[in-house]
């Protein structure tokens, strides 16, 4: 834990090593790397290699997909509350997507010119499941049923098998209702490279969306291009703006809700502007940690990536928050409203006291796959018109084209192509 306070020497310079975070280690993308190398060398087999290596399973081939059999068996492990969760969830992710859906149009912009939008939606999406240390059932909502949603005909699923070989049965669940039309028991670099790559037995994807660890994050870093990804996500972040006004037992509960993650590089941020305040949420997250079971992961980002900060003001917390860009920010001051105009970058944010970080994860409605280490800075969190390509529309009438073809003219003239040129000319004037 680390406490930084602004009438303390060193302040700007400590905030500024928070602003400019990375993604990942240097070491983890040079390993990512040799991954995808053998994936694209070897296909299946370094998929079986790579299973045994780091999920410690063994698979053949035939055993990477999971069939319909197991998914029937998946929804009789599930409680009827837990079934209900995964629906109730699902529905209300659909419907925001179905609200931010893009539309086709078309309208006479100038006198003879009609200019337009059309979107279709992909055909094929990877989505990647986290199922390391914890099976993130709602991210399946949060990729696939957006998909869904948006019309894509082939959704592809990869996560993690577990020792067994077998795969959750929320997640499976999961799945099934999200429209996920093929699942693969293939996790981590090597489940990503086979959706990129393509491999005997998986059939390459155009898009792979959804977050991961920093390893995952680092291979879609490396396969953009070759497909295209939604963003880099790695390990989950929040940050809170707090006053005086704040329940410290609130917060002190949001911050460990990421911290309990598990890769150990999570971030956990208070700024606030009430210094008694700090001291309890410390005390706070001190009483509430000793009660949960994920003890060495908290505690791993307790000693790397939780820091308490006092700010002079809450314009200058805003200020901060804006800067860090994180991936979660919650606002829990006397008029978050207010203080929310003066944020300008944020995966997702959310306002009040009763609205914990949690409710994104799970059932608000925006996809809780959100960008991470500054990204929201540049990246957006994943969203419904990422699932479609985009086609601008544009239709000329004769006499609109006349009435512009000398700005045709002047252009091809000034960046030296004459063919351009005469495309325009040769409509309105032989030569």
């Amino acid at each position: 834990m680390k406490k930084l306070r602004f009438d303390s020497p060193g302040f700007e310079e400590e905030l500024r090593a928070l602003y400019e975070r990375p993604s990942f280690p240097p070491e983890v993308g040079k390993q990512a790397a040799a991954i995808i190398d053998e994936v694209r060398a070897d296909g299946d087999a370094a998929l079986i290699r790579f299973a045994e290596k780091f999920d410690h399973v063994t698979l053949t081939p035939d055993r990477f997909r999971v069939d319909e059999a197991e998914i029937e068996e998946a929804k009789k492990a599930l409680t009827p509350a837990q079934r209900r969760a995964i629906r109730t969830a699902l529905s209300q992710v659909r419907a925001f997507a179905k609200r931010t859906m893009p539309r086709n149009w078309q309208a006479e912009v100038r006198p003879g010119v009609t200019l337009g939008e059309k979107f279709e939606p992909l055909d094929r999406v990877g989505v990647y499941i986290p199922g390391g240390t914890a099976p993130l059932v709602s991210t399946v909502i949060h990729t696939a049923g957006i998909a869904s949603a948006a019309g894509v005909k082939e959704i592809v699923a990869v996560t993690p098998a577990r020792r067994d070989g077998t795969v959750h049965p929320a997640v499976l669940y999961a799945m099934k209702l999200a429209g996920v039309t093929e699942i693969y028991r293939l996790g981590g670099v090597y489940g990503v490279a086979a959706l990129a790559c393509g491999t005997e037995s998986v059939r390459k994807v155009e898009k792979i969306v959804g977050p991961g660890n920093a390893y995952v994050t680092a291979a879609k870093r490396l396969l953009y291009g070759e497909v295209a990804i939604d963003m880099v996500a790695g390990p989950s972040e929040i940050l809170v703006i707090a006053d005086e006004s704040a329940d410290p037992a609130f917060i002190a509960a949001d911050l460990l809700s990421q911290a309990e993650h598990g890769s150990g590089l999570e971030q956990a941020v208070l700024v606030t502007t009430s210094a008694p305040l700090m001291e309890q949420v410390e005390a706070e997250f001190l009483r509430q940690k000793a009660s949960l079971p994920r003890l060495a992961t908290v505690d791993r980002v307790m000693e790397h990536g939780l820091f308490l900060i006092l700010a002079p003001d809450l314009n200058r917390a805003a200020e901060i928050a804006s800067r860090y860009a994180p991936e979660h920010l919650e606002i829990q001051t006397v008029r978050p409203e207010r203080l929310v105009k003066r944020i300008t970058a944020a995966g997702a944010i959310f306002l009040g006291p009763w609205t914990p970080e949690p409710v994104g994860d799970f059932c608000a409605g925006p996809s809780h796959v959100l960008p991470t280490a500054s990204s929201a800075r540049y990246f957006n969190g994943l969203e419904t018109p990422g699932f479609f390509r985009r086609s601008s529309i544009v239709r000329y009438s004769e006499k609109a084209l006349q009435r512009e073809v000398s700005v045709i003219e002047a252009f091809a003239g000034m960046e030296g192509l004459a063919a351009h040129g005469r495309s325009g000319t040769i409509r309105v004037k032989r030569f």
